[in-house]
């Protein structure tokens, strides 16, 4: 049965590889409709939201979100990965949405804060609970890196852009410092994503290797479960440095944005490596600051085990705008 008009909002959560697009009614996200796309079969966005609203009896959208894992500036998004447009006018003319909003993932990811359920959260290190409004920061580890910090403002949430990936990769060793050599002679630039990223980890285990004069390479995915298993010393160690310049950073982004609401680590590496973050290390290194060690028991860092965080994320984006 056709849904009636200008009643329910189309979010899209778009990757690299694949496409997540479900509708929201009255500010909740329709889990039930929710459907994959592999970019790979389609020219570009408009065919796979198009695709979603035939499938949905020609649902006519209010509204509408679309988070991209990539830059957006001034409402089009540039994706690293696949060669599509992604504009305002573009979503607006698959969906016939009179409201239509473009964000980074990153962003949608902190619009959903709130709106999680707590079993999907697991805390890494507790902290207390911030005063109403306090800001939160919100730290992307997947295929990429990001952060960015979460606002409560009279007129809604605010999560600004942001591109944390690309500063420079933190030293507080030597061995960072060869690392961070290592990283810069083969890749160019040494940016934090280079090692906090699923690729990041593939190149510590191989940073790894060449410091013990070996050959070595592992994807990112069997370097996680040879380190669950035990099954590989490398392995273990490339997740204990993973975890410990993790902690580094967090840290420092703690110190810049100062989330008394707590921070918080979304993306599938942090879901990953979420197991092995209290024993490798992560609270001691989050709040190796010095004179500022004590300060630093004002966040709480938690993981979000969420994968629809980013679809919910845009739902209340949009629940903002109209």
């Amino acid at each position: 049965m056709p849904r009636p008009a200008d009643t329910f909002s189309l979010v899209a959560d778009i990757g690299g590889t694949n496409t997540r697009v479900a509708l929201a009614e009255e500010g909740r996200l329709l889990t039930d409709t929710i459907r994959r796309y592999r970019n790979s079969d389609a020219p570009g966005l408009e065919t796979v939201l198009r695709a979603f609203i035939d499938e949905e009896d020609g649902v006519d959208c209010k509204g509408a979100c679309v988070a991209v894992a990539g830059p957006v500036h001034d409402g089009r998004a540039t994706l690293t990965n696949l060669d599509w447009t992604i504009d305002r006018e573009t979503v607006a003319r698959a969906t016939r949405a009179e409201t239509v909003a473009v964000l980074n993932d990153l962003q949608a990811q902190g619009h959903a804060l709130g709106r999680i359920d707590a079993g999907n959260l697991r805390t890494v290190i507790p902290g207390p609970e911030g005063p109403p409004g306090a800001t939160r920061l919100v730290i992307g580890v997947g295929t990429g890196f990001n952060a960015s910090p979460v606002h409560v403002t009279a007129t809604g949430c605010l999560v600004p852009p942001s591109e944390s990936g690309h500063a420079n990769l933190p030293i507080r060793t030597e061995a960072d410092l060869r690392l961070l050599r290592h990283v810069e002679t083969i890749h160019g630039f040494p940016a934090v994503e280079d090692v906090l990223s699923g690729r990041g980890l593939e190149r510590v285990y191989a940073w790894l290797a060449h410091e013990a004069g070996e050959p070595g390479e592992k994807s990112a995915a069997a370097i996680v479960t040879d380190c669950g298993a035990g099954t590989d010393d490398r392995a273990v160690e490339t997740v204990r440095v993973f975890t410990r310049i993790l902690g580094t950073v967090a840290g420092n982004l703690a110190l810049v944005h100062l989330p008394f609401g707590g921070i918080y680590l979304v993306g599938g590496v942090a879901r990953h490596v979420a197991p092995f973050l209290d024993a490798f290390g992560f609270d001691e290194a989050f709040r190796d600051k010095g004179r500022f060690a004590g300060f630093m028991q004002n966040f709480a860092v938690t993981v979000v085990e969420d994968d629809y965080a980013a679809l919910s994320g845009a739902v209340s984006h949009l629940s903002d705008l109209f």
